[in-house]
């Protein structure tokens, strides 16, 4: 039997056949199109008013003012510091940071529902892309605005960073596990949006913007210690005002109402979604 060596040797020396093309990783992918449903959002939402962002700012900074100013005119001092625009802000941010969040991520999947019909975007892909937007615009939103107060009134600083980093984290994770079970609940019984709108018009009161936890008589803390928000306030005061601690605050409470409703709300959204995104 012959050998053919030519055909043996240009086998030997040909260059080694290209890989084939390997399928991008799913993270990867998952990223991408959080990145465009991200840029989608900023374009509709900011993009078509005029001063866009700027608008994010001035809101909460007109609440803070009028409310401040209504505020000192019914008491004569606030209850931590001397300033109550100060004092006022202290308890409003949080709580805006969470109430923003949480209603924004309980419309993602109404808000994205034309572009789910694609196979490359998931419900989970619309919920995280509305709650990394709207959480980096928050912090951007209370960053700015104690930056202002502290160079117009030169009485606010930060004295514990760990205390307002901790608060704004719990408001997150908070905003974001209710507002995936309201999204759930929401896209299951609409008129449960409404519902919820009439029930958490309340928080802002429970939430201890306008007061301190130890100003209140024991029974109604006793109360007001089961709710999330309160702690969050008190961490976040805790954070600029020196000498106060906000001893009752616990953040395993906070976890515990986030993470339930989180674990909830997305294994019953995998559960239902085909039913709530097919929903008129």
């Amino acid at each position: 039997m012959s050998v053919d060596t030519d055909k043996i040797a240009a086998r030997a020396f040909a260059p080694p056949l290209a890989p084939l093309p390997v399928a991008a990783a799913p993270w990867a992918a998952c990223l991408r199109v959080m990145h465009a449903l991200i840029l989608r959002e900023v374009a509709t939402r900011y993009g078509r008013t005029p001063g866009g962002f700027v608008w994010a700012i001035l809101e909460p900074v007109a609440a803070v003012l009028v409310l401040s100013a209504a505020l000192s005119m019914v008491v004569q001092a606030p209850s931590l510091g001397r300033s109550f625009v100060i004092f006022y802000a202290s308890g409003y941010l949080p709580f805006l940071f969470y109430a923003t969040l949480q209603g924004h991520v309980q419309q993602a999947l109404v808000y994205s529902r034309p572009l789910l019909v694609y196979p490359s975007v998931s419900w989970i892909d619309a919920i995280a892309a509305r709650f990394a937007l709207n959480a980096v615009t928050g912090l951007a939103v209370v960053a700015i605005v104690l930056s202002g107060l502290a160079l117009i009134t030169g009485d606010l600083r930060i004295v514990a960073p760990g205390q307002v980093v901790l608060a704004l984290s719990l408001a997150a994770l908070l905003g974001l596990g209710l507002g995936v079970l309201n999204c759930l609940l929401t896209g299951l019984f609409p008129l449960w949006g409404q519902v919820w709108t009439i029930l958490s018009r309340p928080l802002f009161l429970v939430a201890g913007v306008i007061f301190v936890m130890e100003d209140l008589p024991a029974r109604l803390q006793d109360w007001l210690f089961l709710t999330p928000w309160i702690h969050i306030t008190g961490l976040f005061r805790a954070g600029l005002y020196p000498g106060y601690d906000a001893d009752y605050a616990s953040v395993s409470l906070v976890l515990v109402w986030a993470l339930v409703p989180l674990a909830l709300g997305l294994v019953f959204l995998q559960r239902h979604r085909h039913e709530i995104l097919q929903a008129p």
